[in-house]
């Protein structure tokens, strides 16, 4: 057993503000690894778990992006070592049908092992500094601190060459949006696809397209300096959906609707429209979170005569292991720049970084760790 001093942003309450306190963490169980963090990503879900869309046990220490360097690992663990380069991911078990067939997005337990709170048997291993128990394994690693406890399932070896504050993000947003093209939506060659929504998930799903070879990218967001991004990093053309009927532009646009849409944003008005743009036998993906209990409606004729699927996609389908490899070989060769999307901020800047999040300031917010042991 080994127990490390840090500092952790915790939340307290509802909608409250993330306080940096000192706390403990106890590396107890055979598969736990120890990450001291470089760098976390925030993503949206961060701002939506703390304002408890999904009911994640408070006080809790959120951040599910992580990168680091391996401070000490379980006696179970032997692909892994101390001094290591990782990415933290999403936790899967290993053992439920969907984990043993190759499909660790769609875990039996997914929702318990990433948004409930504790490692799989229940138990947490961060404590406050007096001494209270404090909801942690967010995505398996809860990464808003100087250091991590994650498991060996979620923890991805990286090259130590490549710029480890950078790589975080891949984690989760950037491989979320990726791989709904590449993995789940399968855009080949040729294809038509509209992305509802171009933050970090959107972006990252423009970039994907044209890595996929698809010969048209349309692009929709009501923020007119994401769609200018949109156009550097692939997108052929963009829609504003406030001066406009979305649907109505992509018609025109394309004479018979999209092949492909994905929706980011989450909201049922949207997700509407991402279905309404198909073309016959088109196919929409959903990766969006709104609050549990959300509904959206759809014509069933506008479904069932064009042919038409809808789907929801949860990590971009990806087998983290295998995915995250191929993006990094993708932005090395300049094919896959990510680093465009982000903008760095210091630990004790949380806060401002997750507003700027949430009204567009930045597409996508890395906090910067300052670990003193």
């Amino acid at each position: 057993m080994k127990t490390q001093h840090g500092r952790s942003a915790i939340v307290r309450e509802k909608g409250g503000r993330f306080e940096i306190e000192d706390v403990t963490l106890t590396l107890s169980k055979p598969d736990d690894v120890l990450i001291r963090i470089t760098a976390t990503g925030i993503c949206h879900t961060d701002a939506i778990v703390r304002d408890q869309y999904y009911p994640f046990p408070l006080p809790g220490v959120l951040g599910h992006e992580g990168s680091g360097i391996i401070e000490e690992v379980g006696e179970s663990v032997t692909e892994l070592a101390p001094g290591d380069h990782v990415i933290l991911t999403y936790m899967s078990c290993s053992t439920c049908r969907m984990c043993r067939q190759g499909e660790p997005a769609y875990c039996e337990n997914f929702f318990a092992l990433n948004v409930g709170g504790a490692r799989c048997d229940g138990s947490t291993g961060t404590c406050d500094s007096k001494n209270h128990e404090v909801h942690d394994h967010f995505f398996g690693q809860s990464s808003f601190g100087t250091f991590a406890l994650a498991d060996r399932r979620n923890v991805i070896k990286v090259d130590k060459e490549l710029p480890l504050e950078l790589l975080g993000p891949l984690g989760c947003g950037i491989q979320t949006g990726a791989g709904a093209v590449l993995n789940s939506l399968k855009v080949g060659y040729g294809a038509t696809i509209a992305i509802f929504g171009v933050g970090s998930v959107g972006l990252s799903a423009v970039m994907a397209a044209r890595v996929a070879g698809a010969t048209q990218i349309i692009a929709v967001d009501p923020q007119a300096s994401r769609r200018d991004m949109a156009m550097e990093l692939g997108a052929t053309e963009v829609v504003d959906p406030s001066e406009l009927d979305s649907v109505e532009q992509i018609l025109a646009l394309t004479q018979r609707g999209v092949d492909f849409s994905l929706d980011t944003s989450g909201r049922p008005e949207v997700v509407r429209q991402a279905i309404d743009a198909l073309a016959i036998r088109g196919t929409c993906g959903i990766v969006g979170a709104p609050p549990l209990g959300t509904e959206a409606s759809f014509d069933v004729n506008s479904l069932l005569i064009p042919g038409r699927t809808i789907r929801g996609i949860c990590e971009g389908d990806s087998v983290s292991a295998v995915f995250i490899p191929q993006l990094l070989e993708l932005y090395k060769q300049g094919r896959f720049p990510f680093d465009r999307l982000v903008t760095f901020y210091e630990f004790d800047q949380i806060n401002e970084a997750v507003d700027d999040t949430l009204s567009g300031a930045s597409i996508k917010a890395i906090l910067k760790m300052v670990s003193n042991g």
